[in-house]
């Protein structure tokens, strides 16, 4: 994880934090990777002249896994992601959703998410100070503005009630302190991401709650403003399955492991493509280098939104 300094803090969170989303696919972002096209069953008897073909239901995550087979790795790197479209229209996909990874500054979100809870229960809005941290932490993933808010929120116990709220069922705060080691899995970061992102039909809606989600409207907007604005050297990772004029909102995480060399590289986010958005969250870790994992990443990214183009 990188140690850059405390942003200048945003704008209030009096109600509806609204904020411009940056646009952040890379060069080359968009292309989807080629996955087989949905089988069709051929139509029987008089009716098969005029009567459209009927689809073969699509085992996407069958689809997944052999859209990722030429982008793993040999050696020690492992990856999983998960997948599904914000509108609910598409089915979602799956690659070893429940295997478990350290979370590095992905679990910065969870932290802010948890500390949102802990204000709504006591009916209060954030401080400024609160506020402050809360930017430098998503924007410019501050490392010290973590420790701040992790220590706010009571540490790894904190984390834990605040995900039983949330729904996050594989995820485990980090011990003595350590955020970052905070264990979680594809399936519950998705599942946080639906927290953040609601649906289409309830993402704006004022003063409501996201079904099992236990975030207000104006807390979803805030988090998802400040995932919107990640600094322009971390705008990498997920936004890859972008098209390239759309906007998306994400938070990665990089750690280099002391003990092996090899690199913890995670994003998850919102991302737009083809005027649909899709919630993704890709975990890998055993990476040689950084470049390497982030290069592994974004390819896993784009294959997973491209099993639910199709």
């Amino acid at each position: 994880m990188h140690r850059n300094g405390l942003a200048a803090w945003a704008a209030l969170l009096t109600g509806t934090l609204v904020g411009t989303l940056i646009g952040c696919s890379p060069g080359g972002a968009g292309q989807p990777v080629p996955v087989a096209a949905t089988a069709s069953a051929p139509s029987s008897g008089a009716a098969s002249a005029s009567a459209p073909d009927e689809e073969v239901p699509v085992d996407r995550d069958d689809a997944l896994a052999k859209a990722l087979k030429p982008l793993l790795p040999d050696g020690d790197a492992r990856v999983s992601v998960a997948v599904a479209a914000l509108d609910g229209a598409t089915d979602g996909a799956v690659y070893h959703g429940t295997s478990a990874f350290d979370t590095a500054s992905i679990v910065k979100v969870d932290i802010l998410a948890a500390l949102l809870l802990r204000a709504q229960d006591a009916g209060r809005a954030l401080t400024a100070q609160e506020r402050a941290y809360a930017t430098a932490m998503i924007e410019n993933s501050d490392n010290a503005s973590a420790t701040a808010l992790w220590e706010a929120i009571g540490g790894a116990d904190g984390l834990d009630a605040a995900n039983l709220t949330l729904g996050l069922t594989g995820t485990s705060g980090g011990a003595g302190g350590e955020w970052g080691l905070t264990r979680t899995t594809a399936d519950d970061q998705l599942t946080l991401l639906r927290a953040v992102f609601g649906t289409e039909g309830t993402e704006s809606t004022e003063g409501t709650e996201s079904a099992g989600s236990g975030l207000s409207a104006a807390s979803r907007t805030y988090v998802a403003g400040l995932m919107g604005r990640i600094a322009s050297d971390q705008r990498w990772g997920v936004s890859a399955a972008a098209d390239s004029a759309s906007v998306c909102a994400l938070k990665n995480g990089w750690l280099p492991r002391s003990a092996t060399g090899l690199w913890d590289i995670n994003s998850v986010g919102r991302v737009s493509l083809g005027g649909r958005r899709y919630l993704v969250s890709v975990l890998s870790d055993g990476n040689a280098t950084k470049e390497a994992g982030v290069a592994l990443v974004e390819g896993v990214a784009k294959a997973a939104v491209s099993v639910l183009t199709g």
